[in-house]
């Protein structure tokens, strides 16, 4: 049954498959168990990038519909699935149940599983608030946002870097690295890093996607409308229109500024309907706009996979 796929319509490719997979899915075309597609496959049969089809496929795994199986495949969640992945608390307490009863039949009682379980998760936390991890990405804007919004309750420090800036400087930053228990970097700049970097440290690839809101958000601009991206990096610019791309959005005209004057934001910003901004650049830019003026903060953010990995990495870290 083919996908009603509309390139002109100012829904993002990836969310009309994924909407598309859904309807499939309720209609019953797809039962609880059936295999998907391969991301290959469906970008063949409807033509657009893998890349567009990832991010669906993606999306419907965070929410539970899908399940993604390494060397097997994607497959359909049956209801029962759909429910344990949404209710992660449900979860967490059945597996304290297996360890509580673990305990008991190793003689302790159960004063003594809470008792320890409390310091052992104290321990935990005291341990975090020391962990040094260093985030490493090629724009200062994801860099120090996400170096920010990374953060964890335990008070974990995450100090970011410029990619170019360590290549640049490499000896001058290398002790950063050294004292560093977990280098992070994203899949784009895994193999480079760890080149860079070598057996010395651990690298963890995480996976940013653009957040859902800004991309709607952009689709629903009106035709005709004067659109500006305004970042600190060209970098920051070719990510951001790769990724409106990647979504179908291609075929907007926008024009990308990387100025940095105030007096050459005051003279660009007045001419524009829709200003895309990066977080580095959203006061600055605010203090330049007035209320006609529509302003979109391009947001990218860590899929909820690569959260969870980074949490149980941070958890797992031995040092030497």
């Amino acid at each position: 049954m083919p996908f009603p796929i509309v390139r002109k319509n100012g829904i993002p490719l990836y969310i009309q498959v994924k909407e598309a997979v859904l309807a499939e899915i309720k209609g019953g075309v797809w039962k609880a168990g059936d295999k998907l597609p391969t991301e290959r496959e469906l970008s063949e049969k409807l033509k657009v990038s893998r890349n567009t089809v990832s991010q669906a496929y993606q999306e419907l795994e965070a929410e539970g519909v899908l399940s993604s199986v390494q060397g097997r495949g994607t497959f359909v969640c049956d209801r029962d699935d759909a429910v344990r992945i949404e209710n992660r608390k449900d979860l967490l307490l059945k597996i304290i149940d297996v360890a509580m009863e673990e305990g008991l039949q190793l003689g302790f009682s159960l004063e003594e599983f809470v008792e320890l379980t409390s310091i052992r998760a104290q321990e935990k936390l005291d341990f975090l608030s020391q962990v040094r991890v260093l985030f490493i990405e090629c724009n200062r804007e994801q860099v120090d946002y996400f170096a920010k919004r990374l953060q964890f309750d335990a008070g974990l420090s995450i100090t970011p870097l410029v990619l170019e800036d360590f290549k640049q400087n490499r000896e001058e930053m290398m002790p950063l690295v050294i004292a560093a228990d977990l280098v992070i970097t994203t899949f784009f700049h895994y193999d480079e890093v760890k080149e860079l970097l070598g057996v010395r440290k651990n690298v963890l690839a995480i996976a940013l996607d653009p957040q859902l809101e800004t991309i709607v958000r952009i689709a629903r601009v009106p035709a005709g409308r004067k659109i500006g991206l305004v970042c600190k990096s060209d970098n920051f610019a070719g990510k951001v229109l790769l990724a409106l791309k990647n979504a179908g959005l291609d075929g907007i005209d926008i024009k990308t500024f990387t100025l940095k004057s105030e007096i050459d934001l005051a003279e660009v910003i007045p001419q524009l309907d829709v200003i895309i901004v990066s977080p580095g650049r959203r006061r600055e830019v605010e203090s330049f706009t007035n209320r006609r003026q529509e302003i979109i903060e391009f947001v990218y953010k860590p899929d909820v996979a690569s959260i969870n990995l980074l949490r149980a990495a941070l958890i797992d870290i031995r040092r030497q």
